[in-house]
């Protein structure tokens, strides 16, 4: 039994040596339809994503758009030097910092707390009916969501504020002071992408084994110790790689959402990197600032990414990379 246990173990070996040593010829003509459909992906990314990679000698060039991209002279660090020593990079880059971290810490968690309870939910209907209503504000955009806000938080005639006032209470600035609107701001962004961000851990958690809850019970777990001992470390590998993932993210933010709640009343935390970019470059047509400032901005994200992918490994994790 042993010996033949042996050759067979052997014949998988040789069998498995002969198919790596395949070219990848033989690859393509066996799964040539497979490697058609992927080509319009990967055409997409090189179109718009890398393609325009190349502008990016903008931001080491004086540009002129009428020099065009190879015209224009050639400044080196000097546009970065002068991005750096503005006041508005600065402030822009302090704001983008805490509302990204804000963004972080409740947005990021939000979503494992909601799908953590709806996976408690034994209801099948009630659950898919929450669902539904809870993915619906992921596909509004936010000229909408911005309009919604402000009909429900406007000082004057919000209709939050009217119900305020009639139970005896003061209107709120929820968008008319900064302090006000920082929290009215991570309290919408919350609730536009909480739903949304519960789909990968509701699908995380329909592949745990029902035998390790079973086995909990038997132990005497209760509910909230089967979420703390199998449900969260059976889907700590999606948090980390979501995690690593949003911190690529800490440098960008959405110019929408900024654009879509901001006013002239509120210009305390409004400042942002992409709100620079856009003032910079759309409005005061100084390309090669913007671009500077968006390289600068993609750098840090690549560094944080990097890092908490090392970290993760370092702590027994998988990583993205």
């Amino acid at each position: 039994m042993k010996v033949e246990s042996a050759s067979s173990n052997v014949e998988t070996a040789l069998k498995r040596l002969k198919a790596d040593s395949r070219g990848a010829a033989y690859y393509l003509r066996r799964d040539w339809q497979l490697y058609l459909l992927l080509l319009i992906p990967l055409s997409f990314v090189l179109v718009f994503k890398y393609a325009p990679m190349s502008g990016l000698v903008i931001a080491f060039k004086d540009y002129k758009i009428a020099r065009g991209f190879w015209g224009s002279e050639w400044v080196g660090f000097e546009v970065f030097n002068q991005v750096f020593a503005k006041p508005d990079f600065g402030r822009a880059v302090r704001n983008t910092l805490l509302l990204n971290s804000l963004d972080l810490v409740f947005s990021f968690t939000m979503p494992i707390v909601l799908a953590l309870l709806l996976n408690e939910v034994r209801s099948v209907r009630f659950k898919r009916v929450n669902q539904t209503l809870l993915y619906l504000p992921h596909f509004l955009s936010w000229v909408i969501i911005g309009a919604i806000a402000y009909q429900l938080l406007a000082e004057g005639n919000g209709v939050v504020n009217n119900l305020i006032e009639m139970m005896g209470g003061k209107r709120v600035p929820f968008l008319q002071e900064d302090a006000y609107w920082l929290v009215s701001y991570v309290a919408i962004g919350v609730w536009q992408s909480m739903g949304w961000g519960t789909i990968l851990y509701l699908a995380a958690m329909s592949g745990i084994n029902p035998e390790m809850y079973e086995a909990a019970i038997v132990d005497g777990a209760g509910r909230w110790r089967k979420i703390w001992n199998v449900t969260l470390p059976s889907i700590r590998v999606t948090i980390v790689t979501l995690l690593i993932l949003n911190l690529g993210k800490v440098m960008a933010g959405s110019f929408e959402r900024v654009l879509a709640l901001q006013n002239k009343a509120t210009t305390e935390y409004s400042t942002t990197i992409e709100v620079l970019v856009y003032r910079w470059g759309l409005e005061g047509g100084n390309f090669s600032r913007a671009t500077a400032i968006g390289l600068f901005q993609a750098v840090v994200g690549l560094v944080l990414v990097l890092a908490a992918d090392r970290v993760a490994k370092r702590l027994g994790d998988d990583g993205v990379i």
